[in-house]
């Protein structure tokens, strides 16, 4: 006999997402001399942020792992407290219930299916943007306003869908000649979509995107991604 990585047979497609959230969960958090299949029904959360992390920048193929504030994101996501400050998350611990058997307030999926599926979006399309740092990423709807709403007109910045499972959208800030200001947030783009059209390119279509959060004109940040035929072009 030998000690091998964790097995899950699945009969169909649609339970790979399943069957990965046990894998990774079994060889993050089991003791090496368990009992058969037994772990932890909850762990530390500084635990979870590191298994996160190890899995994102295997799964990209990434020198460039997460960030404290991505950390906090996903704490009040996975925790749903949007009161709590950072410190506070570090002394509690995630349930497997909350990582992949509860359905996210007001969404259609767990945390997992969520975060696997920005795990498989970001290796497929955006790998090379978010190594260049070029994506912020993990950061509420709530936060990118707070960013957005004292900068320049045009300014934006990129980050996951809450709402769709692999998902990138874009957010920028529009000024009124009063002054006041308004952020919008274009619909998500898919690896599907990306496939057709490069994200590099689409921000460079969209005429209303002046410079990348906090003040990088977007030719400087995404030039070096925009399509051969368009590159030096007007």
């Amino acid at each position: 006999q030998v000690l091998s990585l964790p097995i899950v047979v699945i009969v169909h497609g649609n339970q790979d997402n399943n069957a990965k959230a046990t894998v990774l969960w079994d060889n993050a958090f089991s003791e090496i001399e368990r009992v058969p299949f037994v772990v932890a029904e909850r762990v530390p959360w500084e635990k979870m942020c590191d298994t996160l992390n190890l899995k994102f920048m295997a799964e990209v193929q990434t020198t460039k792992g997460l960030l404290k504030e991505h950390y906090f994101f996903l704490a009040q996501k996975i925790f749903n407290d949007h009161s709590a400050r950072l410190e506070d998350f570090q002394s509690r611990h995630v349930s497997w219930a909350q990582f992949n058997k509860e359905i996210l307030p007001g969404r259609g999926f767990t945390f997992w299916q969520w975060f696997d599926g920005v795990l498989d979006l970001t290796k497929r399309c955006l790998k090379s943007y978010w190594s260049d740092r070029l994506i912020m990423g993990f950061i509420s709807k709530q936060y990118v306003c707070k960013l957005l709403s004292t900068e320049p007109d045009g300014t934006f910045l990129l980050r996951f869908s809450d709402s769709e499972i692999g998902g990138v959208t874009i957010a920028y800030v529009i000024r009124g000649q009063d002054g006041s200001s308004q952020v919008e947030n274009i619909q998500p783009f898919s690896a599907k979509d990306l496939s057709i059209r490069s994200l590099g390119d689409r921000i460079r279509d969209l005429g209303q995107l002046r410079n990348l959060y906090p003040n990088i004109p977007k030719d400087q940040a995404f030039g070096s991604h925009y399509n051969s035929e368009w590159r030096g072009q007007d």
